[in-house]
């Protein structure tokens, strides 16, 4: 019965926590600027107007393939809530974001497909990462079921801080901010429009939007894993932080400016060897 309360809440908060979440982005980003900013539901505001246009699709197998794309991040979020395997939760995410791809591949315009070939890159660059951080669980906890990791007597972070800053410099390309935001950009500063949104309007734009609320919640959720064991105050200090992390990725999405591919890609792997290599090794000699 709790699993089934824990999914449903995620179905149903899921879309409305993101959709803060991003509000609240844009009033910090804004003040870290000296702006104003939107309004905090704005985020709610803008779906509703994508929702109200008319229907204009570059082709039908677009919309297909974003409903899919909306789908499976889901599912991939239900079965985290629901305690299920981490390792298949991170396959699925996968799934989910080759969809994106050919999504954004199904059209001709060139901004899209130059998109869709930076989030494929971009896919390379983070998966060995986010893999990573699964198998340091199991040899942390024993176990790839996160009903067992949050049941653990510790929390999974003090045997896994450089997990934890691998995860967090990967989680900037998922949440597309700078300096790694090369495929798409929640701003207006991209040097080929909006990449893999390019074509996206209307019912489109808002589904890729509102699948990207659910990713966020699921990324969190990974996040509140390292730092849940079985006592009821983790759960607290998992909270404060995923709000410390949420901060320093916007304060690092308003510092930096956009990388080339080639050192995203170098970066990336450079943590994933350093800070996740190492880790797991530390973790395969304790044990």
């Amino acid at each position: 019965m709790e699993k089934v309360l824990f999914v449903l809440a995620y179905l149903i908060f899921a879309p409305l926590l993101g959709g803060l979440l991003d509000g609240v982005e844009r009033i910090i980003s804004a003040r870290m600027q000296r702006r104003k900013g939107p309004h905090l539901l704005q985020p709610f505001y803008d779906i509703g107007k994508l929702f109200s246009k008319e229907m204009i699709a570059v082709n039908n197998v677009q919309l297909l393939l974003n409903l899919s794309y909306l789908v499976i991040l889901v599912i991939a979020g239900c079965m985290l809530f629901a305690g299920a395997d981490l390792l298949m939760v991170l396959f699925i995410l996968s799934t989910a974001d080759m969809f994106l791809i050919m999504a954004a591949s199904s059209d001709s315009s060139p901004y899209a497909n130059m998109g869709a070939s930076r989030e494929m890159l971009q896919m390379m660059a983070y998966e060995p990462l986010t893999l990573l951080v699964a198998v340091g669980f199991y040899l942390t906890t024993g176990s790839f079921h996160v009903s067992d990791i949050i049941r653990a007597d510790v929390s999974a972070v003090i045997w896994m801080p450089g997990l934890l800053v691998g995860f967090m410099f990967t989680a900037a390309i998922k949440f597309r901010k700078s300096p790694f935001d090369l495929s798409t950009s929640h701003h207006a500063h991209q040097e080929m429009v909006k990449g893999i949104t390019t074509e996206m309007s209307g019912t489109t734009l808002a589904i890729m939007n509102i699948a990207e609320y659910y990713e966020m919640i699921l990324l969190f959720g990974i996040f509140c894993l390292f730092f849940i064991n079985s006592t009821w105050w983790s759960w607290i200090v998992a909270v404060l932080a995923c709000a410390l992390i949420f901060f320093m990725e916007t304060l690092w999405d308003n510092v930096s400016a956009r990388v080339k591919w080639k050192t995203l890609l170098y970066s990336c792997w450079v943590v994933t060897l350093v800070a996740g290599g190492v880790n797991i090794l530390i973790l395969m000699l304790d044990k």
